[in-house]
C-alpha cells in the first residue's frame, strides 16, 4: 500500500507490505480488495466521501475528510521475485471485532433527599465586645 503522509516539512510518500498471498493471481486480487475494501484511514475524525476506483492489478482510494481535503493510498499487487530473508509466518486469521454500545446518557436520577435542618450556631462569647475599646481613642499613636 502506497499512502502520502502530510507533516510538518510537506507531503512524503509511505509504502507499507500488508500481507503474503500463497495460490492464483485472482486470489491475491481478491485478497487485495478485500483489504481496500475494509481500510479505515484513522486520520479523520468525519469521512465525507469515499470512492475506490480498480486499476489493472490494484485499486486505489481517494478519501475526503475535514476542510475537503483528499488524502490517496495505492493498493497494489506484486509478485515477490526475492527475498533475503523467509517471509513472516501466517497471522492467524482474527476474529471479528465485538460491536461497540453507543454511548447513551444517564438515565434521570430520583431526586435527592432534602438535607436534616442543621441545628443552630452555639452564640458567641459574651466577653466579646462588639467594638474594640482602643477603637476612637485619640492618645494612640
Amino acid at each position: 500500500m502506497e499512502q502520502n503522509i502530510h507533516g510538518r516539512h510537506g507531503s512524503t510518500w509511505s509504502l507499507t507490505v500488508l500481507g503474503h498471498v500463497d495460490g492464483t493471481r485472482q486470489d491475491a486480487l481478491a485478497a487485495l480488495r478485500a483489504r481496500a475494501d475494509g481500510f479505515d484511514p484513522a486520520l479523520f475524525t468525519k469521512v465525507t466521501r469515499r470512492r475506490l476506483y480498480g486499476d489493472g492489478d490494484g485499486f486505489m482510494l481517494l478519501v475526503e475528510g475535514r476542510f475537503a481535503r483528499a488524502w490517496h493510498y495505492r493498493f497494489k499487487l506484486a509478485e515477490l521475485l526475492e527475498d533475503s530473508a523467509p517471509p513472516p509466518p501466517p497471522r492467524p486469521p482474527t476474529r471479528e471485532p465485538k460491536p461497540v454500545e453507543r454511548w447513551q446518557p444517564p438515565s434521570p436520577r430520583s431526586p435527592k433527599p432534602p438535607k436534616p435542618p442543621q441545628p443552630p450556631a452555639p452564640p458567641r462569647e459574651v466577653d466579646i465586645p462588639e467594638r474594640p475599646a482602643w477603637l476612637g481613642r485619640d492618645d494612640l499613636a
